[in-house]
């Protein structure tokens, strides 16, 4: 059985339009497939508690750019009891939001709405930024909506040899370094505050993944062969071999979390 049948909502959620729907880099596929029991978006929470948990519970105002379907939403509602607002352009992803009452918005941040200016003490970015050509222009506006002494914690790809045909059908330009993190931060008057590789036991699978989508065009295909657990079993099996590494750590893993912090000036 797929993990994808988990946490889905029963009716639409309310969307408050600030821009209109756009396109974005991102395949629909993936939110078909992805839910709070897939072993990498536990994993992934599990991370963020052991980095920077005590940011999450003791943040004022909270919001995720690029919530998409709202799996981190739901996992900080369920974990910490805290609403985080969540925006995304992506229209088919925010109907089938599964947050229980945390509010969210289609909303274009390089709009910069006077509104929302250094309104949130703690922003996310999960697996955003990789989607991004413009960096710099991005965290730029991500910045506009921080409050000065506010945190970004973002999370991205790592390991640029690992990008395959899986990245590309997902809509990733680019995998990360914490070297290649810390430069893009540096450009953006950012500081790294805390970070951490992970997923380092599950290298063998990424390197799998690379090689068996090999040569494939079938982009929908790419993410349903690439991301799917296939079975409660093997998500189990997948979710207890990831949970193998102390965290942080600094060697290798197939994705890299950072707590980022403006640079005084």
């Amino acid at each position: 059985m797929s993990t994808a049948s988990t946490n889905r909502i029963s009716s639409p959620r309310k969307i408050e339009y600030l821009s209109p729907p756009a396109e974005v880099s991102m395949a629909d596929q993936w939110f078909e497939i992805a839910s709070t029991d897939h072993f990498w978006v536990r994993r992934r929470l599990q991370v963020l508690q052991k980095l920077a948990g005590d940011l999450v519970a003791s943040a004022k105002e909270i919001a995720e750019i690029g919530c998409g379907h709202g799996l981190l939403q739901r996992q900080i509602e369920d974990a910490y009891g805290r609403d985080v607002t969540g925006f995304d352009l992506n229209e088919y992803a925010l109907k089938q939001n599964v947050s229980r009452h945390s509010l969210i918005a289609c909303y274009d941040v390089l709009q910069k709405n006077l509104t929302l200016r250094s309104k949130f003490e703690l922003i996310f970015l999960f697996d955003v930024l990789e989607h991004i050509t413009e960096e710099d222009r991005f965290l730029e506006a991500i910045l506009f909506h921080l409050e000065p002494k506010g945190k970004v914690i973002l999370n991205v790809p790592a390991g640029q040899w690992a990008y395959s045909a899986y990245d590309l059908a997902a809509g990733h330009v680019r995998r990360y370094s914490i070297t290649r993190l810390y430069e893009t931060a540096a450009r953006s008057n950012l500081r790294v505050q805390a970070w951490s590789y992970w997923g380092l036991p599950l290298i063998p699978t990424l390197v799998l993944r690379k090689l068996w989508l090999w040569g494939r065009q079938d982009k929908a295909a790419i993410i349903q062969s690439g991301f799917d657990s296939r079975s409660t079993l093997m998500n189990g099996l997948l979710g207890a071999v990831g949970g193998c590494e102390t965290i942080p750590q600094k060697l290798l893993g197939t994705s890299l979390m950072a707590v980022l912090e403006r640079i005084e000036t």
